[in-house]
């Protein structure tokens, strides 16, 4: 049996030398460019109606490997095709159309040889390349399909594991608590709170006080006196919700559980600006559909920002805060703006108070872009690069970006009447999930 996507090639050419040579042509006969999964079999299914002696390579192992495979780029004579045999795994294979020889990529090159595609060459000694590796080389990582989209299950197993075992293993979460600041000021814990020890009577004595108050007590009628014991803002914003908090931590240092640990953490006031980039086409919040490169992640970014400051602005008044979280989307400025508002630096989004769209301009040697360009022109597409030795954690988030895009594209929105991008676009149904697959 071969092992390897270059040996299952290797065994199509053998046996079907002539047919893998026609489908081939077929990719490339247009020139350079990127062809998706669907695109890949679809060139297969058209060459077996026009030649029946093409079934012989529909009906062989080969189709498998053709399902499985994502995306092709194509730079004649080469075709370079991204496979993911399983979740998780992925190998990559450059075909010579002409000489037919084969040759196993690793993830490096193949980026290499994408750069390539769009630059024409791939020489930069500055190529942008983001390592999603642990700082800690002995961080653990899953190692199993089923992981995938567990990730966070599994993070606080292994730190519930370690605090229950080992009581030091605690003393980072104290460390943090006593760090945790926003613009200068301090939450959660003071400097009365040293060490675990005080940290669990100080815990004990402020549960206790609070107990004897109304459940609906506001923060601000006992917030001088849980200072005193050691605590800041952050607990929640009144008796009840604080009592609670406080009872998830007192929990968590007397017998650590991952369901309680990840209770607690979601409880800790951290996300109070985001920063959205999307570059991509002509955004704005009117007259932009239609318009060259501007695609369904408009519509969905528009409506999904409005709801994320809603729901950032409630978990912040729940934990206590006085703060007024930022929402920021940053795309291109467009000079030249076709009847939008694309030419405009800043502009707030409508049906929000802190969310807006700053726009930076593209330049040249020349000067200031003033027209549309599109993306590929602007800039080589941006990957998330990893190291030849990846660990299985990392193609997760290839999979996760490519699935998350995808299902994105096929969600309907509130903002163009419940409707997906494509059904507005083209006035055809686009709401088909049927190849859409748990795993």
């Amino acid at each position: 049996m071969p092992n390897t996507m270059r040996d299952r090639f290797q065994d199509t050419l053998y046996a079907h030398r002539n047919e893998l040579r026609s489908l081939l042509s077929r990719y490339v006969v247009r020139g350079k460019g990127i062809l998706q999964s669907h695109h890949l079999i679809d060139k297969l299914i058209e060459s077996v109606k026009e030649d029946e002696a093409m079934q012989k390579l529909r009906d062989s192992p080969f189709f498998k490997l053709l399902e499985s495979a994502k995306e092709a780029i194509v730079l004649p004579p080469f075709v370079a095709i991204a496979v993911r045999p399983r979740p998780g795994v992925w190998e990559y294979v450059r075909v010579n159309v002409y000489e037919l020889s084969v040759d196993h990529l690793n993830v490096a090159e193949y980026l290499r040889f994408k750069e390539e595609f769009v630059d024409g060459n791939c020489n930069d000694s500055y190529v942008l390349e983001l390592d999603f590796e642990p700082f800690n080389a002995t961080f653990p990582g899953p190692t199993r399909s089923s992981s995938i989209g567990n990730g966070v299950q599994f993070l606080n197993r292994h730190l519930s594991s370690n605090m229950f075992r080992n009581k030091e293993s605690l003393e980072p979460l104290l460390d943090f608590l006593r760090a945790h600041k926003h613009d200068g000021h301090v939450m959660m814990l003071n400097d009365r709170i040293q060490n675990i020890s005080k940290l669990q009577s100080a815990l004990a004595r402020a549960a206790e006080y609070l107990s004897k108050l109304p459940l609906e007590t506001p923060y601000s009628e006992f917030e001088f006196d849980l200072q005193g014991m050691g605590f800041e803002r952050g607990w929640g914003d009144t008796a009840q919700r604080v009592s609670e908090s406080m009872h998830l931590l007192l929990d968590i240092l007397h017998a650590p559980d991952p369901s309680t640990l990840e209770t607690f953490l979601g409880r800790i006031p951290m996300l109070f600006n985001v920063v959205i980039v999307s570059p991509h086409g002509y955004f704005g919040q009117a007259n932009v559909l239609g318009l060259p490169d501007t695609g369904g992640q408009i519509v969905y970014i528009l409506d999904q920002v409005r709801a994320l400051e809603n729901e950032m602005l409630l978990r912040i008044q729940k934990q206590g805060l006085d703060v007024i979280p930022k929402i920021l989307i940053v795309s291109r400025l467009i000079p030249d703006a076709k009847g939008t508002t694309c030419n405009q630096k800043l502009e707030r989004i409508s049906g929000t108070e802190h969310t807006h769209i700053m726009r930076v301009p593209f330049r040249t040697e020349n000067g200031i872009l003033r027209k549309w360009i599109s993306s590929s022109q602007a800039s080589p597409p941006v990957d998330v690069s990893t190291l030849t030795e990846a660990r299985f954690s990392k193609a997760f988030w290839a999979e996760a970006l490519m699935y998350a895009s995808h299902i994105i594209n096929k969600l309907p929105s509130t903002t163009i009447d419940g409707k997906t991008f494509i059904e507005v676009w083209s006035e055809y149904s686009a709401t088909d999930y049927d190849r859409l697959r748990i795993f």
